[in-house]
C-alpha cells in the first residue's frame, strides 16, 4: 500500500492497546497492521490507510487508551515509505 499513512498508540499496559486497537477499528476505515510488545509493558498498535482516516483512528485509539490505562504516546507518518512497511514485515 504506497503512501499509505501510518499511525501509531503506544500504551503501558495491554487493556489500554485492546481498547485502542478497538476504537481505532471501529471510527476509521484503516486496517489493522500489527499490535508489539516492547518490553517493560509497553505495546504499541499500528494501522494504516489514507490519512484522514489514520489520524481520526488514532485520535480515537488514543483516548479511549487513556480512559482505562496509561497512554504513552502517538504518531502518525502521513506518507509512509514502502521500505517502512517491510521493515515491519508487511506485504505491499
Amino acid at each position: 500500500m504506497a503512501g499509505a499513512a501510518l499511525g501509531f498508540v503506544e500504551t503501558r499496559g495491554n487493556t489500554g492497546t485492546v481498547m485502542a486497537i478497538d476504537a481505532m477499528l471501529k471510527t476509521a476505515n484503516v486496517d489493522f497492521v500489527k499490535r508489539v510488545e516492547i518490553g517493560g509493558g509497553y505495546v504499541t498498535a499500528l494501522v494504516r490507510g489514507e490519512v484522514g482516516a489514520v489520524k481520526a483512528s488514532v485520535e480515537a485509539g488514543a483516548d479511549a487508551a487513556a480512559r482505562v490505562g496509561e497512554l504513552v504516546c502517538t504518531n502518525i507518518i502521513p506518507s509512509a515509505h514502502e521500505e517502512v512497511f517491510e521493515q515491519m514485515g508487511e506485504i505491499k
